[in-house]
């Protein structure tokens, strides 16, 4: 990877970020990262009928495939570009704040899916570009190693999707049809969900875990993935970037584009994943 200073003029192949500065890199190198951490996390899933689990100090669950993945992703994005921050669930590599991007990771997204053993879990990789103290996803990759599908997308490049017999470009489905499909998380569940779903009137609704609710948006196969639960900025970044380039929207509150704070408060708002802005107001009316 090689990373050009704010003022080169030549034309380079690579993402432009919201700073007007270009990083380049090969977007199938963290499709390549992110399939071998699926792998690793994989090797571990298959074998452990006892899973030894430990308990991190915010009482969520670590288990050893988690931090595999995260091992291989840090090893493979330093060799990538060693000067780039990476800030990881399971640990950080450098200060973000000396540099004008940073790898935002998510090893083993959805731990508490890992456990249960039903597949509805993610490798999560972003790249985020600097605004002052806010970041905002600039590329992403999302892998489920259960059923080896992958979603990418980004500033500039193209929302797709790659399975074990295809690879095709995506992009929301932002016509209104007469029921609204709505995917929900199948670990957290709040009053709010209840009542926005309730508003909704005639909906589909679908339960998952990890990240795979927001791709599902961003290939079309649902309209809303209206998120009240607790989140993290790693659990969403990536997904974030692929939404956007197919054509969606992730808003907080304030009916504005999500963006992230990678180092302070890593905690995210409440947010709606969408395929258009058609439910900005009954999502903005639906925050108490």
């Amino acid at each position: 990877m090689k990373r050009l200073g704010r003022n080169s003029t030549k034309q380079q192949a690579g993402l432009r970020t919201t700073r007007g500065l270009w990083m380049n890199f090969d977007e199938e190198q963290l499709v390549r990262i992110a399939m071998e951490a699926g792998t690793a996390i994989m090797d571990v899933y298959e074998s452990s009928e006892n899973l030894r689990i430990e308990t991190k100090d915010d009482e969520s669950p670590l288990t050893k495939a988690d931090l595999a993945a995260h091992n291989l992703i840090t090893k493979e994005l330093l060799a990538l570009d060693p000067y780039t921050p990476i800030v990881s669930e399971e640990g950080r590599h450098g200060d973000p704040f000396e540099n004008e991007h940073a790898w935002l990771v998510d090893p083993l997204d959805g731990t508490k899916e890992f456990i249960k053993r039903n597949g509805m879990f993610t490798v999560n990789i972003a790249l985020m570009a600097r605004d002052e103290s806010r970041w905002n996803p600039i590329f992403g990759v999302v892998h489920a190693p259960v059923t080896r599908t992958t979603w990418l997308g980004g500033l500039d490049y193209p929302a797709e999707k790659i399975d074990d017999h295809s690879r095709t470009k995506i992009l929301v489905n932002d016509s209104i049809g007469k029921r609204v499909r709505l995917v929900a998380s199948g670990s957290h569940r709040t009053d709010l969900d209840e009542t926005f779903a309730n508003n909704l009137g005639a909906h589909d609704l679908v339960r998952m875990g990890s990240s795979l609710k927001a791709c599902v948006v961003a290939e079309g196969s649902a309209d809303l993935y209206p998120r009240f639960g607790p989140t993290s900025c790693w659990d969403i970044a990536a997904a974030h970037a692929v939404v956007e380039a197919a054509g969606g929207r992730v808003i907080g509150p304030n009916c504005k584009t999500l963006d992230y704070d990678l180092v302070r408060d890593v905690l995210n708002p409440y947010f709606l994943v969408a395929s258009s802005s058609h439910w900005d107001e009954m999502w903005s009316k639906n925050q108490s």
